[in-house]
């Protein structure tokens, strides 16, 4: 049993931040890898960020510079850090976890390489 439950949406104007927040609970270890997906309406499903258990890093290409994840270990969680938020950032986000981890060093890139979601929360930016 894996949960995920996030926090940290709501809505922002162009140009400021916001900081997402994933609690994993359940049988999933501290060096499974994590991700943040995005989903816009009438948009297809993207991967936001990816980390995995050692803590190596993956983003997009339309967040890159503007985003950042990070992970706790110890705690279970996962953050997503939005800086610079612009409006087509507007989007249901999703955590979501891997079963993988490799000894930390997994990296995962697709959506069937995670089995683990959580309900998302709504990113609003708008002036």
């Amino acid at each position: 049993q894996v949960q995920l439950v996030e926090s940290g949406g709501g809505l922002v104007q162009p140009g400021g931040s916001l900081r997402l927040s994933c609690a994993a609970s359940g049988s999933i270890l501290r060096l499974n890898a994590m991700g943040w997906y995005r989903q816009a309406p009438e948009k297809e499903r993207e991967l936001v960020a990816a980390i995995s258990g050692g803590g190596s890093t993956a983003y997009a290409d339309s967040v890159k510079g503007r985003f950042t994840i990070s992970r706790d270990n110890a705690k279970n969680t996962v953050d997503l850090q939005m800086n610079s938020l612009k409006p087509e950032d507007t989007a249901v986000y999703y955590c979501a976890a891997s079963r993988v981890s490799r000894g930390g060093g997994f990296l995962p890139s697709r959506d069937n390489e995670f089995q683990f979601w959580g309900p998302g929360t709504q990113v609003t930016v708008s002036s």
